[in-house]
């Protein structure tokens, strides 16, 4: 909850440089969003009349069963974790079960269209994020609006992430990765959650910066990514604070962070920007969602739910 707490007060603005050609499909409907203007996003969509004509009655006995938060990776990431957290303290103030529910795949895809397609009726909640705004950009057909289709209904948190790499890596800094990619032009691999997560966004805005090749090798989720990068079969990842005890227990190397500063958690790992990339500077984020339908009251209940258990220590 202390990463939480520390994470409210952060911008969520997810990327402030421009991308390359190559690669503008990805970053063209980026949202560049606020904590807050995620707030004010989320109090217009509580404007929107609901067709639901029985609401007061309903809202007075939300929630009557478990809720779901459907998380878009696998379990031991930092979304997961994030979401658990969240959840248990939820649980606590609904007098419900809230039960943690991973569905990986598809670039988030999956999970996405799972909550699209669920019952309005604030049972079930998507821990989503950035991909909300990139995945028009990213895939030509899709069989929901992940902008439209969604309800916005609390801001989580904003984070930036860690960039690791395997200690049979020979590097010890961000400037000795940048060159031994560029003496092996191509024959690394940058591991992430997904294709069109934040990690694998920020990997190739990386790439970009520093002038670099490297393959991209998309998993279901930074846990199992991270599970590939301690023995080396992959050679960086970028990830949250929610995986740094892999590099406090001597599994991996933290080489820097993609904040502006240095990490709370982490003062001894610098920023990539001070060794070796100039400029920079990414910051990710997470909320909830629900399908667009939900009736208003159950969302505005359920923000000032969110909103308390954040405050929660």
């Amino acid at each position: 909850m202390r990463f939480l707490l520390q994470a409210r007060g952060r911008a969520a603005m997810f990327l402030n440089e421009k991308p390359p050609s190559t690669l503008h499909c990805c970053w063209r409907e980026i949202v560049m969003m606020t904590r807050r203007q995620f707030n004010a996003t989320a109090c217009a969509a509580l404007l929107v009349p609901s067709v639901v004509t029985t609401v007061g009655a309903r809202v007075g006995a939300w929630p009557t069963r478990a809720v779901r938060i459907i998380v878009p990776f696998a379990a031991g990431g930092p979304t997961d974790v994030i979401g658990r957290i969240v959840g248990e303290q939820l649980s606590k103030n609904w007098g419900q079960q809230v039960v943690i529910e991973n569905r990986p795949g598809g670039g988030t895809n999956i999970a996405n269209e799972m909550v699209v397609h669920s019952e309005p009726d604030g049972h079930t909640i998507l821990m989503g994020g950035q991909s909300q705004a990139t995945t028009r950009a990213l895939y030509r057909s899709l069989n929901y609006d992940p902008i439209g289709d969604f309800a916005p209904v609390a801001f989580i948190c904003g984070y930036s992430f860690f960039m690791f790499v395997p200690n049979s890596l020979p590097v010890k800094s961000v400037r000795e990765f940048v060159s031994y990619a560029k003496a092996n032009p191509g024959k690394l691999t940058l591991a992430s959650p997904g294709t069109g997560s934040s990690p694998h966004l920020c990997g190739e805005l990386f790439k970009h910066m520093a002038g670099i090749e490297m393959v991209h090798v998309p998993y279901r989720g930074a846990a199992p990514a991270m599970n590939d990068l301690i023995p080396g079969r992959v050679h960086l990842l970028f990830s949250g604070g929610a995986t740094l005890d892999n590099a406090r227990s001597g599994q991996v190397r933290a080489l820097g962070y993609t904040g502006a500063k240095r990490a709370a958690i982490a003062p001894e790992v610098p920023t990539i920007a001070e060794d070796g990339v100039a400029g920079f500077n990414v910051i990710s984020w997470y909320g909830f969602f629900v399908p667009a339908k939900t009736p208003r009251e159950i969302i505005m209940k359920m923000n000032a739910d969110t909103i308390a258990a954040l405050g929660n220590p």
